[in-house]
């Protein structure tokens, strides 16, 4: 059965970054009742920029960009990883720091997710690989082609993460008590 989305109202629409100083991946969800839809997703190549300075310039540009173009209700960012050279940690960092200052610059609220959560979410396995997240998000947002850089879906699965987690939050969050648990789920009492 599809959903013809026309005729829905749409809830949220979630921002989903992939900060990186070679690339930098984003994706954009809407939401519609229970149901997420792929609005966009894509990356930053930043490869043939040598200074550091303007490739964090490039990524607040981008993210102010997309925040103007897609008017997110919520921004998620992919958290920096743990690796062994501090010089790669610090850059990750900065990128990650520049775009989050952009959507705080928008006033939107930001959350931010480990790469083993948001590979969790979407797969249910937390050391998935790249190409197996992609595979996943194809499926369950039916897009057509994979893109060739990765970074693209990721940024598209950090929103997808984010949307789980707040549906999870949410859910939770949706009973006063054991009776009003029971009066709305009647078919899951025995």
């Amino acid at each position: 059965m599809s959903i013809n989305f026309n005729n829905l109202k749409k809830d949220k629409t979630i921002l989903g970054i992939d900060p990186g100083t070679i690339i930098t991946g984003y994706g954009v969800i809407n939401i519609f009742g229970k149901t997420p839809k792929l609005e966009n997703f894509g990356y930053l190549d930043l490869s043939k920029l040598k200074d550091h300075y303007e490739k964090l310039k490039k990524i607040f540009d981008r993210t102010i960009y997309l925040i103007d173009n897609y008017k997110p209700d919520e921004f998620a960012i992919e958290a920096p990883f743990f690796g062994k050279n501090v010089q790669s940690m610090l850059k990750l960092g900065r990128a990650q720091g520049v775009a989050i200052a952009a959507a705080l610059s928008k006033n939107i609220p930001v959350f931010e997710y480990s790469p083993r959560k948001v590979k969790m979410s979407v797969t249910g396995n937390g050391n998935a690989s790249k190409e197996q997240v992609a595979i996943f998000l194809k499926n369950i947002l039916n897009f057509k082609d994979i893109p060739a850089k990765l970074d693209a879906t990721d940024g598209l699965a950090v929103a997808l993460c984010h949307y789980y987690q707040n549906k999870i939050t949410t859910q939770n969050e949706a009973f006063k008590s054991w009776k009003d648990f029971i009066n709305k789920n009647p078919n899951r009492v025995k």
